[in-house]
């Protein structure tokens, strides 16, 4: 069994629902310093709050064009360069899904090489939405986020109809350069859940629930 600790160094601490409050956002920073997560994954209005509150003890993501990831380039871009300034060390993209069913990936990897250099040498993880992908769209949007230069590809919004699948990280891994990471995001909702898709690849998780399911396990001890 995965070392607990090591496992939530691995966890974007997510809060990206529609109502989600200060408060609640607050509480998500807290424990995502307590126990170290990667980062606390939060929506855009609330970056520089957060980064203030969070005092660089830790990292604050965001998404862009987040869910549906229609919007232009151009806003796309202006949206990366807004959450920069505003203190984001990690942004989460979505690209225009419909461009995938057009064949346009010469556009789609243009906007992520626009908004990677948005982001300043700040990683950036490029969310394909893999349940709404045919095999082929999958495979060929590895190849076109390795050929971007992003730092990772992302399953999932966790907003569609699925998140991630076990078989989804096994592709991603297969396809990808060496270079890329990938990040598992959407129902990851037990330990070993978590722990198997580490096993096949994932070098992140997306998830606002492995915190709880972690100190519930331990019962809030011997962590």
């Amino acid at each position: 069994m995965m070392d607990k600790k090591e496992m939530l160094k691995t966890v974007d601490h997510t809060l990206l629902t529609q109502t989600a409050t200060w408060e609640e956002i607050r509480k998500i920073l807290d424990e995502g310093i307590k126990y170290q997560t990667a980062s606390a994954c939060i929506p855009a209005a609330y970056v520089k709050q957060a980064a203030d509150y969070a005092e660089g003890r830790l990292p604050i993501c965001t998404v862009i064009g987040f869910p549906n990831g229609y919007s232009t380039t151009a806003v796309k871009v202006y949206e990366t360069k807004d959450a920069i300034a505003n203190g984001a060390a990690e942004i989460d993209m979505v690209i225009n899904i419909g461009w995938v069913k057009d064949g346009k990936y010469q556009e789609i990897e243009d906007e992520i090489r626009q908004i990677h250099e948005a982001c300043g040498g700040r990683i950036l993880k490029v969310i394909i939405e893999t349940c709404l992908l045919t095999e082929e769209e999958k495979i060929r949007m590895c190849e076109t986020v390795t050929r971007a230069g992003a730092e990772y590809i992302k399953t999932s919004t966790g907003f569609s109809t699925a998140g991630a699948t076990f078989a989804d990280v096994e592709l991603m891994r297969k396809h990808i350069g060496k270079e890329v990471k990938v990040k598992a995001a959407g129902g990851i909702a037990s330990l070993d859940d978590a722990e198997k898709f580490i096993a096949l690849g994932a070098d992140r998780l997306g998830t606002s629930r492995m915190i709880s399911i972690v100190t519930q396990s331990d019962d809030g001890a011997g962590y």
